[in-house]
């Protein structure tokens, strides 16, 4: 079993910068590829990045391209999500997925068995 715990979200500006952690604990002697995903009030929960096992594959969900990186660091079990240029409509709980395994697209949170309980961005126009 594998831990999930969020860290740094919270109300910026529009424009502004957040980097989120995603700190795992457990059964983390294999470096699971991760996810990010978020979920607004009302809305699906939406594909934000991916980054592979060792972090040599990273993908982005179109809204947040040119804008947002990933970033892992395996000695310390932890994923960062690097979100510059923050709009309105980036305001969500952010949530970071471990253990995708290949069965469906990244992009799908039903591929990841491992949820943190999420962090919340907000973002002021």
């Amino acid at each position: 079993q594998v831990q999930l715990v969020e860290s740094g979200g919270g109300e910026v500006q529009a424009g502004e910068s957040l980097r989120l952690s995603c700190s795992a604990s457990g059964r983390t002697g294999t470096s699971y590829s991760t996810g990010w995903f978020r979920q607004a009030p009302g809305k699906e929960r939406d594909f934000v990045a991916f980054i592979s096992g060792s972090g040599g594959r990273t993908y982005f969900g179109d809204s947040v391209k040119g804008r947002f990186t990933i970033s892992r660091d395996n000695a310390k079990n932890t994923v960062d999500l690097q979100m510059n240029s923050l709009k309105p409509e980036d305001t969500a709980v952010y949530y970071c997925a471990a253990g995708y395994s290949g069965t469906y697209d990244v992009n799908r949170p039903d591929g990841y068995p491992y949820w943190g309980q999420g962090t919340q961005v907000t973002v002021s126009s």
